[in-house]
Protein backbone atom coordinates (compact mmCIF):
# COMPACT_ATOMS: atom_id res chain seq x y z
CA UNK A 1 0.00 0.00 0.00
CA UNK A 2 1.73 3.39 -1.08
CA UNK A 3 0.57 5.21 2.41
CA UNK A 4 0.93 8.64 0.92
CA UNK A 5 -1.10 7.83 -2.11
CA UNK A 6 -4.12 6.84 0.45
CA UNK A 7 -3.41 10.02 2.80
CA UNK A 8 -3.66 12.61 -0.20
CA UNK A 9 -6.69 10.16 -1.46
CA UNK A 10 -8.45 10.90 1.81
CA UNK A 11 -7.71 14.13 2.26
CA UNK A 12 -9.17 15.02 -1.21
CA UNK A 13 -12.28 13.21 -0.48
CA UNK A 14 -13.06 14.77 2.89
CA UNK A 15 -12.13 18.58 1.73
CA UNK A 16 -14.54 18.28 -1.38
CA UNK A 17 -16.96 16.67 1.03
CA UNK A 18 -16.23 20.09 3.11
CA UNK A 19 -16.86 21.90 0.48
CA UNK A 20 -20.14 21.02 -0.16
CA UNK A 21 -21.21 21.60 2.95
CA UNK A 22 -19.58 25.51 2.56
CA UNK A 23 -21.24 26.05 -0.51
CA UNK A 24 -24.53 24.64 1.11
CA UNK A 25 -24.98 27.34 3.35
CA UNK A 26 -26.96 30.28 2.17
CA UNK A 27 -25.57 33.09 0.20
CA UNK A 28 -27.62 35.88 2.60
CA UNK A 29 -26.98 33.80 5.87
CA UNK A 30 -26.61 35.66 9.13
CA UNK A 31 -23.14 34.49 9.64
CA UNK A 32 -24.05 35.74 13.34
CA UNK A 33 -26.72 32.80 13.70
CA UNK A 34 -26.54 30.53 16.54
CA UNK A 35 -28.93 27.81 17.48
CA UNK A 36 -28.45 28.02 21.52
CA UNK A 37 -26.38 30.66 23.34
CA UNK A 38 -23.35 28.28 23.95
CA UNK A 39 -22.77 27.54 20.68
CA UNK A 40 -20.69 28.82 17.92
CA UNK A 41 -22.11 31.24 15.69
CA UNK A 42 -22.33 30.19 11.68
CA UNK A 43 -19.83 32.04 10.23
CA UNK A 44 -17.83 30.95 13.32
CA UNK A 45 -17.97 27.44 12.92
CA UNK A 46 -17.53 27.70 9.43
CA UNK A 47 -14.51 29.14 9.13
CA UNK A 48 -12.92 27.69 12.25
CA UNK A 49 -14.25 24.29 9.60
CA UNK A 50 -12.55 25.49 6.36
CA UNK A 51 -9.36 26.38 8.82
CA UNK A 52 -9.53 23.00 10.16
CA UNK A 53 -9.45 21.47 6.86
CA UNK A 54 -6.79 23.93 5.50
CA UNK A 55 -4.74 26.33 7.32
CA UNK A 56 -4.61 24.11 10.62
CA UNK A 57 -3.33 21.18 7.92
CA UNK A 58 -0.63 23.27 6.29
CA UNK A 59 0.18 24.25 10.19
CA UNK A 60 0.05 20.57 11.34
CA UNK A 61 2.45 19.76 8.28
CA UNK A 62 5.21 22.48 7.90
CA UNK A 63 5.55 23.07 11.47
CA UNK A 64 7.34 21.42 14.36
CA UNK A 65 5.72 23.64 16.64
CA UNK A 66 2.55 26.28 17.35
CA UNK A 67 2.88 28.87 19.75
CA UNK A 68 -0.84 30.37 20.00
CA UNK A 69 -0.87 34.41 21.15
CA UNK A 70 -3.99 36.42 21.82
CA UNK A 71 -3.22 38.21 18.58
CA UNK A 72 -3.31 34.91 16.59
CA UNK A 73 -7.42 35.08 16.73
CA UNK A 74 -9.32 33.71 14.20
CA UNK A 75 -10.66 35.66 11.26
CA UNK A 76 -14.01 35.40 10.37
CA UNK A 77 -14.59 35.66 7.00
CA UNK A 78 -17.53 38.72 6.30
CA UNK A 79 -19.64 35.96 3.67
CA UNK A 80 -19.93 33.36 2.09
CA UNK A 81 -17.52 34.14 -1.05
CA UNK A 82 -15.16 35.27 1.07
CA UNK A 83 -15.45 31.93 3.03
CA UNK A 84 -14.76 29.60 -0.08
CA UNK A 85 -12.33 31.96 -1.86
CA UNK A 86 -10.33 31.45 1.47
CA UNK A 87 -11.29 27.96 1.97
CA UNK A 88 -9.82 26.89 -1.72
CA UNK A 89 -6.58 28.99 -1.40
CA UNK A 90 -5.25 27.47 1.64
CA UNK A 91 -6.42 23.59 0.85
CA UNK A 92 -4.06 24.07 -2.49
CA UNK A 93 -1.27 25.50 0.13
CA UNK A 94 -2.13 22.20 2.35
CA UNK A 95 -1.80 19.75 -0.61
CA UNK A 96 1.37 20.94 -1.50
CA UNK A 97 2.29 20.53 2.00
CA UNK A 98 0.85 17.08 2.04
CA UNK A 99 2.13 15.52 -0.91
CA UNK A 100 5.62 16.81 0.38
CA UNK A 101 5.70 14.68 3.75
CA UNK A 102 7.91 11.80 4.20
CA UNK A 103 7.27 8.45 6.69
CA UNK A 104 10.29 10.19 8.77
CA UNK A 105 8.31 13.46 8.90
CA UNK A 106 5.06 11.42 9.74
CA UNK A 107 7.15 10.74 12.87
CA UNK A 108 8.21 13.46 14.49
CA UNK A 109 7.01 15.55 17.02
CA UNK A 110 4.40 18.35 16.77
CA UNK A 111 3.06 20.80 19.58
CA UNK A 112 0.82 23.09 19.95
CA UNK A 113 1.54 25.13 22.93
CA UNK A 114 -0.21 28.52 24.33
CA UNK A 115 2.00 30.12 26.69
CA UNK A 116 2.86 27.68 29.58
CA UNK A 117 -0.08 24.67 28.87
CA UNK A 118 0.73 22.38 25.90
CA UNK A 119 -2.30 21.47 24.43
CA UNK A 120 -1.03 18.80 21.86
CA UNK A 121 2.24 17.03 22.76
CA UNK A 122 2.24 14.04 19.48
CA UNK A 123 3.54 12.98 16.51
CA UNK A 124 2.67 14.73 13.69
CA UNK A 125 0.59 11.84 12.13
CA UNK A 126 -1.60 11.59 15.28
CA UNK A 127 -1.88 15.05 15.15
CA UNK A 128 -3.39 14.87 11.53
CA UNK A 129 -5.34 11.97 11.98
CA UNK A 130 -6.79 13.50 15.34
CA UNK A 131 -7.04 17.40 15.14
CA UNK A 132 -6.87 17.20 11.29
CA UNK A 133 -9.52 14.61 9.70
CA UNK A 134 -11.36 13.87 12.61
CA UNK A 135 -11.42 17.58 14.00
CA UNK A 136 -12.78 18.33 10.86
CA UNK A 137 -15.47 15.69 10.29
CA UNK A 138 -16.71 16.92 13.65
CA UNK A 139 -17.26 20.39 12.67
CA UNK A 140 -18.71 19.40 9.14
CA UNK A 141 -21.73 17.50 10.68
CA UNK A 142 -22.37 20.42 13.23
CA UNK A 143 -22.33 22.62 9.99
CA UNK A 144 -24.70 20.13 8.37
CA UNK A 145 -27.45 20.23 11.65
CA UNK A 146 -27.17 24.20 11.25
CA UNK A 147 -28.40 23.50 7.87
CA UNK A 148 -30.79 21.01 9.18
CA UNK A 149 -31.87 23.87 11.69
CA UNK A 150 -32.49 26.72 9.22
CA UNK A 151 -34.47 24.55 6.41
CA UNK A 152 -31.41 24.69 4.14
CA UNK A 153 -30.53 21.40 1.89
CA UNK A 154 -28.01 19.21 3.67
CA UNK A 155 -25.40 17.87 1.14
CA UNK A 156 -24.65 13.85 1.60
CA UNK A 157 -20.99 13.27 2.64
CA UNK A 158 -20.73 9.35 2.34
CA UNK A 159 -23.77 8.88 -0.02
CA UNK A 160 -26.69 10.47 -0.48
CA UNK A 161 -28.97 12.38 1.78
CA UNK A 162 -32.08 12.89 2.79
CA UNK A 163 -32.39 15.96 0.53
CA UNK A 164 -30.97 13.62 -2.20
CA UNK A 165 -32.63 11.16 -2.32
Amino acid sequence: MDFQKELIGEYDRETASTRKILEAIPVDADFAWKPHVKSMALGRLAAHTSDTAADWATHTLTRDRLDWTPDMSPKDPANKKDLLARFDKQVGEAKHALAAMTPEKWDSNWKFVAGDQTWIDDTKYNVWRTWVINHLVHHRAQLSVYLRLLDQKVPGMYGPSADEM
